[in-house]
């Protein structure tokens, strides 16, 4: 790599890669992933608890959650009216934004003392309890939590060491989402909907609104998901088996893939790395200046953020924002959905009645679903969708990214895919792939094998 320093270099000075460390210690090895995934339902269903019963008798809980504000102030106003219901029940919260939020879960796993409802990561059920040790199986809990509220496929996406761990609050993919006070702008009155719009863009914006305007911005975990999304396009495979994470593509594959994330930069589509980290350290792409002003005027995004991205933008910019179409890279749609978080209950919880309830309140009850709305993405509880579309609760935009989203992807993702050794900003393999892309002006073929190897580490396996 050149001199100038990158984010991972930044942040390996100032001790994040102890962070990642700590993650790689506790995270499940290949074949403890595998199995997981493979025995998903290859057992009988845990039955329900008859002895469990809740408390005459004060009880005292906690919950965590990562998000922003909004996904803040719904999970404490929800919370206040199940107390109001359940008024011998204190719950005590514990809350932050995502950044650093995996790292500090990873230690409260490890230390056995995390919060005794968690809002977790899918992909944190193989990290942290392939062996089913961290959560309790929600299938022994049914009494108190409505199971049938969620179609088979979601449930079964998070049912790891023949144990349910958790159920999920919502399912998620990426789509695009533009400015297109921007893009009018530079003369284009349509979203991009193939490759070749997106390189016209790319000339347009340079050629009529200057080099600091871009039609899209990519971080370093973004370019690889579209990255995925492209090959997948391609070829119409999954990027890995995703019960065994068995890498589908071969060298020379990844590396065209990692050619299109250049050709992007190369084409004015979407801003360099370094030239962003110049401008914004390590913000977030909502955050920047050249968002808000619509200087950056697209991302690739999951569903969920629309309205965060959208609420971002200045007033001259907010009425052009738009949730835009996927685009098919080749003869496939590709691309993949995944459940985006869901709500488990950790071994260590003393009121697991108490706790379930709680979770069938947040998610399947007229008034804790309304409270909830998509604040969390599209709810995937049946009953809970009803409740909060009731309530007008469900955002309009988030609505319409979901659903394209889900009638356009085909493939599905493994769960080592989201390891943080490989995606953590500023440390993760990811990071340090098109870090070397764009710092160096290296090949995809110059870069293959440190990707490779990344994911061989935690895992895959590569044929």
């Amino acid at each position: 790599m050149s001199k100038a320093i990158s984010r991972r270099d930044f942040m390996k000075v100032t001790g994040a890669v102890g962070a990642a460390g700590l993650l790689a210690a506790c995270g499940g090895n290949s074949a403890a992933s595998s199995s997981a995934a493979s025995t998903a339902s290859s057992a009988p269903a845990a039955s329900a608890d008859e002895s469990l019963a809740l408390s005459d008798g004060p009880v005292s809980m906690t919950i965590s959650w990562w998000g922003g504000d909004s996904r803040h102030e719904a999970y404490q106003n929800a919370i206040k009216e199940f107390q109001a219901e359940h008024t011998n029940i204190t719950i005590e919260p514990t809350f932050a934004a995502w950044s650093g939020w995996e790292e500090k879960m990873a230690a409260a796993f490890i230390a056995g003392n995390a919060q005794d409802v968690c809002q977790v990561n899918w992909n944190w059920l193989y990290n942290y309890s392939a062996d089913g040790s961290k959560f309790v199986d929600l299938n022994t809990v049914s009494k108190f939590l409505d199971l049938t509220q969620w179609d088979d496929a979601a449930m079964d996406a998070c049912y790891v060491a023949n144990s349910q761990q958790c159920v999920p609050v919502s399912m998620t993919g990426r789509i695009f989402f533009w400015n297109m006070t921007t893009f009018n702008k530079a003369g284009i009155t349509e979203v991009p909907k193939s490759l070749d719009d997106l390189m016209a863009a790319g000339k347009a914006f340079k050629e009529k609104l200057g080099d600091d305007y871009y039609p899209m911005h990519l971080g370093a975990y973004d370019r690889m998901i579209l990255m995925v999304f492209y090959l997948e396009s391609k070829y119409g495979k999954d990027w890995a088996d995703p019960t065994t994470s068995t890498l589908n593509y071969d060298a020379d594959q990844i590396a065209e893939g990692i050619d299109f994330i250049k050709s992007l930069v190369e084409g004015h589509v979407i801003m360099s790395l370094p030239t962003y980290y110049g401008s914004n350290g390590d913000n977030a792409a909502h955050q920047s200046t050249e968002w808000i002003t619509g200087k950056l005027a697209g991302c690739f995004e999951w569903d969920s953020s629309a309205t965060k991205y959208a609420d971002a933008l200045d007033e001259e910019n907010k009425a052009g924002f738009t949730v835009g179409e996927e685009i098919k890279f080749g003869d496939y749609n590709g691309g993949f959905s995944k459940v985006s978080m869901g709500l488990a209950i950790t071994k260590t919880c003393k009121n697991v009645a108490e706790a379930a309830t709680l979770i069938n309140f947040l998610l399947n009850e007229e008034k804790g679903a309304s409270i909830m709305g998509s604040e969390c993405g599209i709810p995937a509880s049946k009953a809970g969708l009803a409740a909060a579309q009731a309530a007008g609760a469900v955002k309009d935009l988030v609505a319409e990214a979901n659903a394209k989203v889900m009638a356009f992807t085909t493939n599905k993702l493994d769960p080592l895919f989201e390891n943080n050794d490989l995606k953590a900003s500023g440390t993760g393999i990811y990071q340090e792939v098109f870090d070397t892309v764009d710092y160096d002006g290296v090949a995809g073929a110059d870069v293959v094998d440190t990707l490779l190897d990344g994911m061989e580490s935690v895992g895959y396996t590569i044929g």
